[in-house]
């Protein structure tokens, strides 16, 4: 097996560790180290479990637990003009979002493996999307609570979900407006 892939394979996703020259300022407990979350000032690196797609050079964090189809809905973006940042694990600082250097270009699809795609060095996060059951029809603004992100929960398996990833980027980024909801 490849360095990087057993290096990869031997990671455990539901403990967040930080690369060896990082920082680690989002670590919580196993049971919610999924959601990012730094109790204090961090100026280093700050490494969470989540996906990220960028357009433009403006990223989307795409964040959940364990088996809530980050990995699956960032392949699905790249069919909407989105390129791959990071899967799996993203490094933040100072609002940049970075694939950790051993995991730059994989992605984990299921069924097939870890591929190695192309991918940005780094995007300026402009969105989160918190993949989850959806019970609001128009939901309140919402924002990230450690990265000050606009923040839109979304199903991620649904048909629709990535083009409501871009529609949410374009009025995140006030490329469109909203006469109700999360952007309103």
């Amino acid at each position: 097996m490849p360095a990087t892939l057993a290096w990869a394979a031997g990671q455990d996703k539901t403990a967040r560790r930080a690369e060896p020259g990082t920082q680690d300022c989002g670590a919580k407990p196993a049971q919610d180290a999924w959601f990012d979350r730094t109790d204090a000032p961090c100026s280093r690196v700050m490494q969470v479990h989540a996906s990220c797609v960028a357009r433009d050079g403006d990223g989307v964090l795409l964040v959940g637990p364990p088996g809530s189809g980050k990995s699956d809905l960032a392949l699905r973006l790249l069919d909407r003009g989105f390129v791959l940042v990071a899967d799996d694990r993203v490094d933040i600082i100072k609002g940049m979002a970075r694939p950790p250097a051993m995991l730059a270009g994989l992605l984990e699809v299921r069924g097939l493996g870890i591929l190695r795609l192309p991918h940005a060095p780094e995007a300026r996060l402009a969105l989160a999307v918190q993949l989850g059951r959806v019970d609001v029809r128009l939901p309140e603004p919402a924002r990230h609570p450690s990265l000050d992100l606009p923040m839109v929960t979304l199903d991620g398996a649904g048909a629709s979900a990535p083009q409501r990833v871009a529609l949410a980027l374009d009025c995140a980024l006030g490329r469109l407006s909203q006469l109700a909801g999360a952007f309103a």
